[in-house]
């Protein structure tokens, strides 16, 4: 009887152990459960999750999402979203005492912040296809992305309110050319600076390329009083804003 009732234990304490560490049959799955559907309800969740930097970080959008992507950025809801944001940072910007020294800068980025890539992502998938970046160069070179009806109006809104404005991209150094007059011809004029990577920043992530190009400005002088971006690693990190707005991009992800 002492023998059984030692089996019976041990093979309690057996199943137990597997019931735990298995997580094909552990209870916490059926607590936490991802969406499978193929419905717009969770790509529209999804997308959610990318904004708020839920999902963390992710190479390509969700195969089942591709339709329900580009719906958004086709529709007025994408537009709707990016005007709100302008206005809210607009509304902070009236906020701020210019000093009229010129110290006062708003930094924008620029890919999917100031210009839109969308006819070039348009041909790759809405984000679903990996980044070719020999592709996208070739993109960039062309230097025929417009403008963001949004961020135009907010642009020409600091610069009248006194903003020193400053560019601040991942673009290469050796794209400038291309980047400057595509700024022009999408109705950009009036910065003060466009900085790109150089041949020290290759290989940095995009947090700490952007972080120390702030901490730069800063230790110039510089009040970095607003920053937009489509990316968090545009408006994170170290030497942050005052304040960071953060535009919507659903269709890739840079850390």
């Amino acid at each position: 009887m002492a023998s059984l009732r030692s089996l019976s234990i041990w093979f309690f304490f057996f199943f137990f152990f597997v019931f735990l560490i298995n997580p094909s049959i552990s209870i916490r799955t059926s607590f936490i459960k991802l969406p499978t559907s193929d419905g717009s309800r969770y790509c529209d969740s999804w997308r959610l999750a990318a904004e708020t930097n839920n999902a963390g970080t992710w190479d390509v959008i969700p195969s089942i999402c591709v339709d329900s992507v580009a719906e958004y950025l086709n529709g007025d809801q994408f537009r709707s979203d990016y005007d709100v944001i302008a206005d809210y940072a607009l509304a902070f910007a009236k906020s701020i005492e210019i000093s009229g020294d010129g110290k006062d800068v708003w930094i924008f980025d620029i890919d999917e912040t100031l210009l839109t890539n969308i006819d070039y992502y348009k041909a790759h998938g809405y984000g679903s296809e990996p980044y070719d970046d020999n592709s996208f160069s070739e993109w960039v070179e062309q230097g025929t992305a417009p403008a963001f009806g949004a961020s135009l109006r907010l642009y020409n809104a600091l610069k009248k309110l006194g903003f020193t404005i400053i560019l601040l991209t991942g673009r290469d150094e050796h794209q400038r050319s291309s980047t400057e007059t595509n700024l022009r011809d999408a109705g950009y004029f009036g910065w003060e600076r466009l900085l790109l990577r150089g041949p020290k920043d290759q290989g940095k992530s995009a947090t700490n390329y952007k972080s120390e190009q702030r901490s730069k400005l800063i230790e110039e002088g510089f009040k970095i009083r607003g920053n937009s971006g489509d990316q968090w690693s545009d408006l994170q990190g170290f030497a942050v804003a005052d304040r960071s707005f953060k535009v919507p991009n659903p269709m890739y992800y840079i850390p």
